[in-house]
């Protein structure tokens, strides 16, 4: 069960559209910054394979400007580890 977390920048002008594209999608919750055209997307899916095909979902909306991934985790008894690929931690 990959669990994961995107910084995501919209195109310009275009950041309603990947707002509602991306909420409609079962697996992901998008919140939107207050401050800026900014979302964190947060993906949930069953399985690997599942969260590639949505991987390539994301890499092909053309209302998204850039995607970083910032944390992600899968189940335990998958045997795979926590990846983080932020900032620096203290």
């Amino acid at each position: 069960m990959p669990v994961k977390s995107y910084l995501l920048y919209p195109m310009p002008e275009r950041a309603a559209e990947l707002e509602a594209t991306l909420a409609s999608w079962p697996e992901c919750e998008v919140v939107r910054a207050e401050n800026q055209d900014l979302f964190i997307l947060i993906t949930d899916t069953p399985d690997e394979a599942t969260e590639k095909r949505l991987e390539a979902r994301l890499r092909s909306v053309e209302a998204l400007q850039c995607m970083a991934l910032v944390a992600a985790f899968r189940d335990p008894e998958s045997s795979s580890l926590f990846e983080y690929s932020g900032g620096q931690t203290s």
